[in-house]
């Protein structure tokens, strides 16, 4: 495939794409399908490269019926979707989170002198950011799973399969409820955003609209 098919292929992609509020219960993403979209997810970027996520997948009846009372945002697509994703982002990343060392020692097999040395480059971009308290940390966390959550539905559309990010749910109330099920370890996560995946039920009722290109580019 050349450049400019390849460029046709994937606008084709974002045009398919839209919020669908509804799915057909019937239809069932299949389970590659499905790793395939989270793969996506996978090896999306994020800053520092630090994955600074968990992808839970809310599946069981049980599990949903639990989460709809306080997902006002889906009341249409939680109950008919295919797969229900529930982005979580980590919490309290400072230069020395145990965690932000694992990740970058043992993952990214930075050496952990070079890493240590690094301390005063990772201050600086701390303070620069205003990375200077816990929701501010968790912000630069969350701000991270919308990069993997918008892959995942790119990569979902490119395959024929439908989703609607969802943002809006009582958060103090699914914290809770996730907190609950131990699904957000000690205190290490806090809900970010949701996604729900499937199979329309009926074609939009109207066609894509965007603002002018020359009304968001400005070139400098």
């Amino acid at each position: 495939m050349d450049i400019e098919m390849k460029k046709v292929d994937l606008l084709s992609t974002f045009y398919f794409r839209h919020a669908t509020k509804e799915f057909d219960p019937t239809k069932k993403i299949s389970e590659d399908d499905f790793r395939f979209i989270l793969e996506t997810g996978r090896l999306s970027p994020s800053s520092g490269g630090n994955e600074p996520w968990k992808f839970v997948v809310a599946q069981s009846e049980e599990f949903r019926r639990e989460l709809a009372p306080h997902v006002y945002g889906a009341v249409r697509s939680l109950p008919t979707s295919s797969h229900f994703v529930i982005f979580l982002a980590r919490k309290g990343l400072t230069y020395d989170a145990p965690y932000l060392v694992e990740q970058q020692t043992q993952v990214k097999g930075l050496p952990i002198e070079i890493y240590r040395s690094m301390k005063q480059a990772y201050s600086q971009f701390y303070d620069d950011l205003h990375l200077d308290t816990e929701r501010a940390l968790f912000d630069w966390s969350s701000k991270q799973t919308y990069l993997a959550m918008g892959n995942m539905m790119t990569a979902a559309a490119h395959i024929g399969i439908d989703s609607c990010p969802i943002e809006g749910f009582d958060m103090d109330a699914v914290n809770a409820l996730l907190d609950n099920k131990g699904l957000l370890g000690s205190d290490e996560f806090g809900l970010s955003v949701m996604t729900a995946f499937g199979y329309r039920s009926k074609l939009p009722s109207r066609p894509k609209s965007r603002r002018p290109m020359d009304d968001i580019v400005q070139f400098v």
